[in-house]
């Protein structure tokens, strides 16, 4: 197991528990996939895309939302 994936096993583990909330600031949105119940996809410091994770990492309408979510290849 990744040093990663066990830092974000950790982190759901302390959200269920204690009732947290996190904001990540990441482009790798598989982090988000694990982490986050709503997503807001910035490029050039503007929302382009925001709404649900779930449905914003299924069926981005932005083309920067596609293109991040197409390198990840597990949420391709």
């Amino acid at each position: 197991m990744t040093v990663q994936a066990r830092i974000l096993d950790l982190l759901v583990r302390l959200r269920e528990e204690h009732g947290l909330g996190y904001l990540p600031i990441t482009h790798n949105l598989a982090i988000v996939d694990r982490l986050c119940e709503t997503a807001h996809v910035l490029k050039d410091g503007r929302v382009v895309e925001s709404g649900p994770a779930d449905a914003v990492l299924a069926e981005p309408e932005h083309p920067y939302t596609r293109a991040l979510r197409d390198a990840v290849p597990r949420l391709a």
